[in-house]
């Protein structure tokens, strides 16, 4: 079994996960948005220390791409870039919406939703087989709600047929079907300009 730390800042929550050999050490803390810069690099140290693993022990490193918080993406990012440079190894990404995707075991279409805020969504849809077949974007919740499908997401969305999965628990298998397609740089997927750069328009 692959030796990784992978880390998820793209929301208001942050996961870190730490595997060695058989041990996974997962840490998800709920709720703190704005505070990602303060606290990442402890939960790092501590679910490390805690699955006995050293960032030379790790094949690669992997952080969540987004989109979902502008900042938080581009802390994730940064701090997974800076540790596998000075590692020596590889990172992979993982989008907001694979790290659903990867964790549905439903077998049929669906889509998956994040909250984009002001009305909006981030929305991308997936075949039978989990095959992405509508490339993300930033559309408006109304249309989302008119899609038709069974809708996943990790936060509290008022839409019908809609489940919400627990982000700290989808993390593992996402960072592990990425890791399959192999390794390349880190880019963040932000879908839309921030708020920043519509309002400087």
């Amino acid at each position: 079994m692959t030796d990784f730390l992978a880390v998820d800042t793209s929301s208001g929550y942050l996961t870190v996960l730490a595997r060695k050999g058989g041990r996974t050490v997962a840490r998800h803390t709920e709720d703190c948005a704005m505070r990602h810069s303060v606290i990442l690099m402890d939960e790092i140290d501590q679910a490390m220390e805690q699955a006995g693993l050293t960032p030379e022990e790790c094949a690669f490193f992997a952080a969540v791409t987004g989109p979902g918080s502008f900042t938080g993406i581009r802390i994730g990012l940064s701090t997974v870039k800076g540790l596998a440079l000075a590692a020596g190894k590889p990172v992979v990404g993982v989008t907001s919406f694979d790290l659903i995707a990867y964790n549905v075991k439903g077998g049929a279409p669906f889509g998956v939703v994040i909250d984009a805020m002001r009305g909006n969504c981030y929305f991308a849809a997936y075949d039978a087989c989990g095959v992405q077949n509508v490339a993300p974007r930033c559309v408006a919740a109304a249309e989302v709600a008119a899609c038709g499908l069974p809708l996943y997401g990790f936060e509290e969305l008022a839409f019908e047929n809609y489940t919400k999965l627990n982000a700290g628990d989808c993390l593992p298998a996402a960072v592990e079907a990425a890791a399959r397609g192999g390794f390349g740089g880190l880019h963040a997927l932000y879908v839309r300009k921030s708020q920043a750069e519509e309002n400087a328009e």
